[in-house]
């Protein structure tokens, strides 16, 4: 029997280099880049793949010491573009808002249960269909009667021919099918607000960048983070400190790992955006930069005023106030929230939002993002409307479905939610601790970590 090769996907050089030059294209560099991809593709490097995270085979040492190489150059071209990364340049070039009251215990309680609840089911909704592309979770909800997307997808129904076109996300469709529901399955968009969660409780509002590195490292599996996670991860272990955790050979440095961190920050600011937004950065920091970081700031910001907040409106002008209002993240969010305002059509909404943003990996930060504040906009504070939009579009399902449940049942609270998005009061997790926590304990917890005074 030969050894299994061992293929530690998003950290090899190799694999690397085709992102990076994908983003160099996007962040301003692309003039500036093209010597080195003609270097690359002429030693048989690959592109990067769309919806993969590395290369089909392992490189020869040749291969590998070029990618290091040119990884090198890469890194020493700056982007052009007005997007910094450091919280006073981004505060200064960003809108602002002022704070607003709080409210109610009662009513805090309720918005904050709400919020958990409606993380929950919406990245439930879109883990089985997760890496299917918008066509085929279309196809695969028409074939069972469920579209619009109004409840759980199913297999049961499904036509074969249907099925073997669209396969399920492997991983997922065990326990996220409507049949196969017990409870709230495992997740990195649920395991990151845990995670937060620990990080408040261990080290309080002042904790620091570092300390998010510590609690990663103390409690957080290797193997369950991927991307730029994965990257800060090994910069980690390898002696770098943050902030170069977040760039040193990370080409995913603005997808939406960043961004599925942020909400418990702004869930213990309610009303306070502001303050949000500057927890979000501490962590985003880690392993983002630029609209990597925007996107977890203005998550937590638009998480914070969904608390105290009376529409969606207030929601999104909240988000779009902590970030620069020149990053291509604003103009994506303000260009997406106009189309779904003026467009009864949300098919047309996606439509617009691919023509723009189709270059973009689908677990980018901007698409998502976008496509969040469309499908709240588009809802008009309809739960299901939220988080089947998300899904819908077909890029970062889960992680799109899961931001917006929880933005709408913030809005909402918990009563607001439809019962056919119930599920057993059980979280399963790998995080030590939180296996089988129920979303009660959660908001009592999530509670404990806000301010006295903030709740009215």
């Amino acid at each position: 029997m030969s050894d299994r090769l061992l293929r530690l996907t998003w950290v090899q050089a190799e694999d690397l280099v085709g992102h990076e030059l994908r983003q160099a294209v996007e962040d301003g560099r692309a003039a500036e880049v093209v010597s080195i991809a003609a270097r690359w593709h002429a030693a048989g490097g690959h592109d990067a793949p769309p919806r993969a995270g590395a290369s089909p085979e392992p490189a020869t040492p040749e291969t590998r010491a070029l990618a290091v190489e040119l990884l090198g150059e890469l890194a020493a071209i700056p982007s052009p573009l007005p997007e910094p990364s450091d919280l006073p340049a981004i505060q200064a070039s960003a809108p602002g808002s002022m704070r607003t009251a709080g409210r109610g215990w009662e009513d805090l309680r309720e918005r904050v249960l709400g919020a958990w609840l409606g993380r929950a089911a919406g990245c439930v909704l879109g883990k089985p269909v997760e890496k299917i592309p918008r066509e085929g979770i279309r196809e695969i909800a028409e074939a069972t009667g469920n579209w619009p997307i109004r409840g759980w997808f199913t297999a049961a129904g499904l036509p074969d021919e249907v099925a073997a076109r669209w396969p399920w996300n492997r991983r997922s469709a065990v326990n996220s099918l409507a049949e196969n529901i017990d409870g709230v399955p495992e997740d990195d968009d649920l395991n990151f607000p845990l995670l937060a969660l620990s990080l408040l409780e261990r080290f309080g509002r002042d904790f620091t960048t570092a300390d998010v590195a510590t609690i990663w490292l103390d409690e957080l599996p290797a193997g369950r983070v991927f991307t730029a996670e994965r990257v800060a991860y090994r910069n980690l272990l390898d002696g770098i400190e943050p902030p170069r955790t977040a760039t040193w050979r990370n080409p995913f440095r603005e997808w939406i790992g960043a961004l599925i961190r942020a909400d418990v920050y702004g869930w213990v600011n309610p009303g306070d955006a502001r303050t949000a937004a500057a927890y979000a950065w501490r962590d985003a920091r880690l392993s983002h930069t630029a609209n990597g970081v925007y996107g977890a700031m203005m998550v937590a910001a638009m998480c914070a005023r969904s608390l105290v907040a009376s529409s969606v409106d207030e929601v999104i002008t909240a988000g779009l106030s902590v970030v620069p209002a020149g990053s291509r993240l604003a103009q994506a969010v303000r260009d997406a929230v106009a189309d779904a305002r003026a467009e009864p059509d949300f098919e047309r909404v996606v439509d617009r939002l691919y023509a723009r943003h189709g270059d973009l990996h689908w677990v980018h930060t901007i698409n998502n993002t976008a496509l969040v504040a469309a499908a709240l906009t588009h809802a008009r504070g309809d739960f299901t409307a939220s988080i089947a939009g998300a899904v819908a579009g077909g890029w970062d399902t889960d992680s799109a479905g899961a931001t917006a449940g929880s933005i709408a049942g913030g809005l909402l609270g918990a009563s607001g939610i439809p019962s056919g998005w119930s599920m057993k009061n059980r979280l399963a997790s790998s995080l030590r601790g939180f296996d089988g926590i129920g979303f009660d304990e959660l908001t009592r917890r999530t509670l404990a970590l806000i301010p006295a005074g903030s709740s009215g």
